[in-house]
């Protein structure tokens, strides 16, 4: 199956440079690229490609602007963004809005790549040199909120899995460190995102950040 990629990117040499590569792989397809962040929200609308990477910082509109207006539309478009720093406000907004993950533009193509395969499966992916920092340093200036009623609805397990998912944990190493099979813990997974109403497991981890679970549930790492 290929997953059709558009790319929006202000710099020409980068995207034409990007766009060569997505060429090279048998399961991607650059639909189109598009150098500022209202062609992208009007490409998105007209092709539905199963992942859009969006610069953070391109004209007219940003990849933030962007983001936000094509995930306030229910598009089934995932959304990664580019970018060439790691402003915390901004790429929170960003992760609060739906989008599936940021990626630094420093790292190696395959990894790019890799993310656009990540997302357009349903996974979410952030550059593991911000993840635990952007989202720990924001949500600790956040005031303190009752637990919310909704946890509820999980299980100790589908709580546990909750919790490793905020720690950064992929599948495989949940599954190792709960003596469980892969597909369990998918399982478990859809579940909770379920339960919860979040769009995939960046929005979980905002979620446990945000409410201070790790610290409220447990005193581990």
């Amino acid at each position: 199956m290929t997953i059709s990629v558009l790319l929006a990117d202000d710099h020409e040499f980068f995207r034409s440079g990007f766009r060569a590569a997505l060429e090279t792989q048998p399961d991607l397809q650059c639909v189109a690229d598009v150098g500022d962040g209202r062609a992208a929200v009007d490409h998105v609308l007209r092709l539905a490609p199963d992942v859009a990477v969006l610069d953070v910082r391109m004209p007219v509109l940003d990849g933030l602007g962007a983001a936000e207006m094509i995930l306030a539309g229910n598009s089934a478009t995932k959304i990664l963004l580019l970018t060439t720093y790691d402003d915390d406000a901004y790429l929170y907004r960003a992760l609060q809005a739906g989008a599936s993950g940021f990626l630094l533009k420093s790292m190696p193509t395959e990894e790019l790549l890799g993310a656009i395969r990540v997302a357009a499966r349903g996974d979410a992916l952030i550059d593991p040199s911000v993840t635990q920092r952007l989202v720990s340093r924001l949500a600790a200036g956040l005031a303190p909120t009752p637990e919310p009623p909704e946890l509820q609805r999980l299980t100790a397990r589908e709580l546990e899995i909750l919790l490793e998912l905020a720690r950064g944990r992929s599948n495989a190493e949940i599954a190792a460190v709960l003596f469980v099979g892969e597909q369990t813990v998918k399982t478990h997974i859809s579940r909770v995102l379920a339960k919860l109403d979040l769009r995939d497991r960046v929005q979980a981890v905002v979620y446990v950040y945000e409410h201070r679970l790790l610290t409220r549930l447990t005193s581990g790492p």
